[in-house]
């Protein structure tokens, strides 16, 4: 049976379908619109666009968490789990699938969609969390030219120390893991969320 598309949620504040795009970048396109104010005049509005992104939390077997530590050009080294950009009309699920496999090297029996988060009100963009469970390695990593990855394994006491590191890139679930620290119940059930 095939995977059934993941919803996207729509942004608080989505761009109207009267939007103009103004420029078009590599990652970031621009758009504009006319809005009217209160007072019955109107001001330009913008909004930007980019491609969704993927977290992926894998868990082997053992419970062991693959962290990375990353390199990339013009960026601080940093702590992340696997992650990375949709392609074009491709399902979150399909991007946590191929990003995972290209950064770790690894797949997963299941995967659990974790979060959807809209990181920023001006940008129309969402990170989808997932973590995958039973990971097994089936190749060497495949990186892109701009990317060094050097795998960290972790037990989930780790990831939630790790998460107050100031080098942790993975800021959509910071929240989450600090409420884990000091609330004996959150954690409880955010390690039953990981565990296979």
């Amino acid at each position: 049976m095939p995977d059934m598309p993941t919803p996207r949620p729509q942004s608080k504040q989505p761009i109207p379908d009267h939007a103009k795009k103004v420029f078009t970048g590599v990652i970031f396109d621009v758009y504009q619109w006319e809005q009217k104010m209160y007072d019955g005049t109107t001001k330009t509005f913008e909004k930007l666009k980019r491609p969704d992104t993927v977290v992926i939390f894998p868990v082997l077997s053992d419970g062991t968490i693959l962290l990375t530590e990353q390199e990339q050009p013009g960026r601080e080294p940093f702590i992340d789990a696997p992650s990375g950009r949709a392609d074009e009309n491709e399902d979150p699920l399909e991007t946590a699938k191929r990003e995972l496999l290209e950064e770790t090297g690894y797949v997963a029996d299941e995967y659990t969609l974790w979060k959807t988060v809209c990181p920023v009100s001006k940008i129309d963009w969402v990170c989808y969390t997932f973590i995958a469970k039973r990971c097994k390695k089936v190749q060497d990593q495949h990186l892109d030219s701009g990317e060094k990855i050097t795998l960290k394994p972790v037990n989930f006491d780790e990831l939630l120390r790790l998460s107050r590191d100031s080098r942790f890139r993975a800021q959509e679930s910071v929240k989450e893991f600090m409420e884990a620290l000091i609330d004996q119940n959150k954690y409880k059930e955010l390690k039953a969320l990981f565990s296979n």
